[in-house]
């Protein structure tokens, strides 16, 4: 399975800048780039010398590609190539343009089979201005759903503002996602390392490395953000039945506004929590480690999204344990 990082970022945060370094850096790392657009917007004129070309491959074994046409045929045919030793890369990085959502790339990984086959989608990597962040939280829904799909939050530009400035964004971008970690990038400057395989779309993984990933996320916030995130636990166990059905009737009424939801179940009669994870509508289930018998089994669920009713949906969960 090739890894997949989604790179996302409002307009003029520094998302290029990133690409740059990736694209000209001997990091010892084959990475396909999916850009959004050539030209002077885009990667540097000075590395794309072939720009009429989709695919193009630079003298570090990276590779660069327009998104000008589909994505899922142009991931189809980087992995063709691949398979017929024409290009050689690793793992793929796709940036999404400055007022993109982000959710249609990654649901890509999640409906198309042939994609999802080939592919792991690994992380989404935001990338906040520390200058003009505030500003665009503010003014932009795009901005903040870039935050509440991060699984890494990227702070650009925080040598231009003071540093009670850039505390303050920090914490309200911890209120709006608290499970993305943040850290200050200077100039693209962040080793790729930090970004790449981190596996946060395989919460199984996650859990095993963080046991702790899902904790400490009940901080409801009364910030005027549109988007904002809680938590459903509780140890009791669940009906199979009855949270499938609930989930369906959410995902139905409110999967528009449901950024990201992820969360391990303690379903009755099962000896392996349930994982799910899901992106606006489109949720997947999957068998976890068993519990161990130390171990207090219980529900955790965290919601990421805008303008959720928070307290429909701890009402309906609390209606589907087993009595």
């Amino acid at each position: 399975m090739i890894p997949v990082t989604i790179l996302t970022g409002f307009l003029g945060s520094g998302k290029t800048t990133l690409l740059n370094r990736i694209l000209r850096e001997e990091h010892g790392r084959r990475i396909a780039v999916i850009e959004n657009e050539f030209g002077e917007a885009g990667i540097d004129h000075q590395l794309l010398v072939q720009q009429d070309e989709q695919i193009i491959e630079m003298n570090n074994g990276c590779v660069c590609c327009s998104v000008r046409g589909d994505l899922v045929r142009i991931l189809g045919d980087l992995a063709e190539r691949r398979r017929a030793g024409r290009v050689h890369f690793e793992r793929v990085i796709i940036e999404t343009t400055g007022l993109a959502d982000p959710g249609p790339v990654a649901q890509t990984f999640f409906v198309e089979e042939y994609i999802a086959a080939q592919y792991r989608l690994d992380a989404i990597i935001t990338v906040v201005d520390a200058l003009h962040g505030a500003s665009q939280l503010d003014r932009h829904h795009e901005a903040q759903e870039q935050v509440g799909f991060a699984d890494r939050l990227l702070l650009s530009k925080t040598d231009l503002v003071e540093p009670a400035r850039t505390t303050a964004l920090a914490e309200r971008l911890r209120r709006m996602n608290p499970r993305a970690p943040i850290q200050a990038v200077h100039f693209g400057e962040v080793d790729v390392a930090r970004i790449l395989d981190l596996h946060a779309f395989d919460l199984d993984a996650v859990l095993g490395t963080e046991p702790d990933f899902l904790s400490d996320a009940g901080r409801h916030h009364h910030h005027h953000d549109d988007v904002a995130s809680f938590v459903y636990r509780d140890t009791r166990p669940f009906n199979f039945e009855r949270v499938q059905f609930l989930f369906g009737a959410l995902l139905e009424t409110y999967g528009r506004d449901l950024l990201r939801y992820k969360g391990m179940l303690n379903i009755a009669d099962r000896s392996d929590r349930v994982l799910v994870q899901g992106v606006h509508m489109l949720m997947k289930a999957s068998s976890g480690a068993p519990w161990r018998a130390d171990e207090a089994r219980e529900n955790v669920l965290v919601f990421i999204g805008r303008d959720l009713p928070r307290e429909i949906f701890l009402r309906g969960f609390a209606l589907c344990h087993e009595v």
